[in-house]
């Protein structure tokens, strides 16, 4: 007899298959909503973890084994997974950007992640990856190319900026954003020799803030080229964790003083990161050292953290907010609101649920 759990099961290759119709075998996309639903269910990549959570008359090791066969073989074609996530999106173009670099140790293999995010209300939604068997930052390049493959899916007129931490620097990628005329906010190091547009003259660009005080902000009316290319350049002064003056020192595109506000959306990603490990999926505990193998159960934990983002959010303003403790931040995030009512609206037949959260997947 079929499960009510099953049902939702059904339910959800339906509305993929809207997405994905013509473009992925019907067998495929029945795996995916399945996927989804225990990854709901399970809140692990542990494959063993995710074979029990399926539903379906198969027992645990055939799940486990169709699991281990769709990871092994089948060819997941991205495109379709990040194009389906943004036709979703709550908002319209153009949106803030955010590149940053994720990372962590399975035995001797490095999992490096460099991922493209689009920044929502305290959170980003991860639109593009790609995989890096290597330590360390990534490569001009990589960043180019990721960059390139996002405007070749979705368009430049979409970007309204681009944010990025120190990492994210070099002659050829700030030469590259200028050519393109993608606005950014890069932080720069402390220590940087920049040299003035107009006097020709080299200084340490900790000298041109020196005079700052806690708290304070400057922007420089002048241009400064930094990494050998033309930009303007803002800093903030503020005290970090060891009780000692620190800058903000940030590299723009163009003269702005918005800059060091729109900076401040850059930490989103480290939440969706979060969310992706620790408070929400454990991406971490994946034993996958296969990159390809890798990058399939990424693309589906993806739409699993967007699915869960968008419940917890239409919750949170149409049903119940999430209490406000005293310091003024939400005692949960939108991503775990969605998360923890999506699991119950899967275990407990007897819920009483106030939406279907299938309604936030559906492109009708």
């Amino acid at each position: 007899m079929q499960t009510k759990v099953s049902n939702k099961s059904k339910n959800l290759s339906l509305i993929l298959e809207s997405h994905f119709g013509g473009k992925m075998n019907r067998a495929r996309i029945k795996f995916m909503a399945l996927m989804i639903i225990s990854l709901c269910k399970v809140q692990t990549v542990n494959f063993e973890r995710l074979a029990q959570g399926f539903e379906s008359c198969a027992d645990t090791a055939s799940s486990l084994r169709r699991i281990q066969r769709f990871m092994a073989d089948y060819m997941l074609d991205k495109d379709l997974i990040c194009r389906m996530i943004y036709s979703l999106l709550p908002d319209k173009p153009p949106y803030r950007l955010i590149i940053d670099r994720t990372n962590w140790k399975l035995g001797e293999t490095n999992i490096n992640v460099l991922v493209l995010s689009i920044a929502y209300k305290g959170l980003s939604f991860p639109i593009l990856y790609r995989t890096m068997n290597k330590r360390g930052a990534s490569n001009i390049n990589e960043r180019i190319q990721i960059m390139e493959r996002y405007i070749s899916l979705f368009g430049k007129d979409t970007i309204k900026e681009l944010l990025a931490d120190r990492e994210f620097i070099g002659e050829k990628w700030f030469g590259w954003l200028n050519t393109n005329a993608i606005k950014y906010h890069i932080r720069i190091l402390s220590n940087y020799q920049v040299m003035q547009a107009i006097h020709g003259r080299y200084v340490n660009i900790s000298r041109l803030f020196e005079s700052l005080k806690t708290g304070q902000c400057k922007f420089l009316a002048k241009p400064y080229y930094v990494t050998g290319r033309i930009c303007y350049i803002s800093a903030c002064c503020f005290v970090n964790d060891k009780a000692k003056r620190d800058l903000v020192i940030i590299a723009s595109f163009e003269k702005t003083r918005s800059s060091l506000k729109a900076y401040k959306d850059r930490w989103q990603i480290e939440s969706c990161f979060r969310a992706l490990k620790t408070s929400g999926f454990n991406i971490e505990k994946t034993h996958l050292s296969d990159m390809k193998r890798f990058e399939k159960l990424l693309s589906i934990v993806f739409i699993a953290f967007f699915w869960s983002y968008l419940t917890g959010l239409y919750i949170h303003k149409k049903i119940r907010r999430i209490r406000c403790l005293k310091h003024g931040r939400l005692a949960k995030s939108f991503f775990k609101y969605g998360l923890d009512y999506i699991f119950q609206w899967i275990e407990k037949f007897d819920f009483k649920a106030n939406i279907d959260p299938m309604k936030f997947l559906s492109c009708t």
